[in-house]
């Protein structure tokens, strides 16, 4: 799919880029149109997407105009401003808007927008930086009273990611060697499926029975199926696990700490 962001928006949007000289009537009604003064995604974290769960995050648009806010919307476009390769719009039933207290001009309109990996992201390419447009309609009961930031926030979207780890053998005898494998998947939302993430940076830790947290031993990158394995020596009892930190189309991700009996 492949068409202009204005187009693109389901809501009607306006162009922004009308040059013509405003009559009395249409400075007007230009005077009306909304000021869009912030769109919140996800409450500004990224959107992690699997291969079969829908996700449901919530989208806001805060505006403000003479005669108040009416409505407003939200969508997430992909690619470039005049040839979009991504789109997603928010659910039919729009939120309710919020007038800010003490300002009947300002209002903070809430909707949802659900992302189906099957059906709206077929390419691992639509990973990354995702622009959201936000637009909002006067209470002024006129159509032509209504406006639209096509790039008023920015939102990522990752494929999300799985990490495994196993050490052994179990128990083992103090000071002999451990081997500790694992692997990382990721969603491949083009075959449905988790394929393991090549020559990644995986951090190994280790944390000690009792204590509270893990430390980093040693980095080690995963072969080209996404495999992991390294050696260790054993010194006390504890748990071993495998830590990713993430990459700008992949969330971060840790493995569930794998106990070793150190005789």
């Amino acid at each position: 799919m492949r068409v202009s962001v204005t187009a693109a928006a389901v809501t009607g949007a306006l162009t922004l880029s009308a040059l013509v000289l405003p009559t009395a009537a249409q400075a007007a009604r230009t005077a009306e149109r909304p000021v869009i003064k912030k769109v919140v995604v996800n409450g500004g974290k990224p959107v992690v997407v699997g291969t079969t769960t829908r996700q449901k995050i919530a989208v806001s648009v805060t505006a403000s105009s003479p005669s108040g806010v009416a409505d407003a919307y939200v969508f997430l476009w992909h690619g470039h401003i005049d040839e979009v390769d991504g789109l997603l719009p928010q659910d039919q039933a729009r939120g309710a808007c919020t007038v800010a207290p003490g300002d009947p001009t300002t209002s903070t309109c809430k909707a949802t927008i659900t992302i189906d990996p099957r059906s709206d992201l077929g390419r691992n390419s639509l990973a990354g930086t995702w622009q959201a447009a936000g637009g909002a309609i006067a209470a002024t009961g006129s159509g032509n009273d209504e406006s639209v930031n096509e790039t008023a926030a920015t939102v990522r979207l990752q494929r999300f990611s799985k990490l495994t780890v196993n050490a052994a053998p179990e128990p083992v005898r103090k000071g002999k060697t451990l081997t500790v494998t694992g692997k990382l998947t990721r969603a491949n939302w083009e075959t449905g499926t988790y394929k393991g993430y090549a020559t990644q940076p995986v951090k190994l830790q280790f944390r000690k029975k009792g204590a509270q947290s893990y430390a980093t031993v040693k980095t080690v990158r995963t072969s080209s199926t996404g495999t992991l394995k390294t050696t260790v020596k054993a010194s006390a009892d504890g748990y071993w696990r495998y830590r990713f930190a993430g990459t700008a189309t992949t969330p971060a991700v840790s493995a569930t700490g794998d106990f070793v009996d150190v005789k």
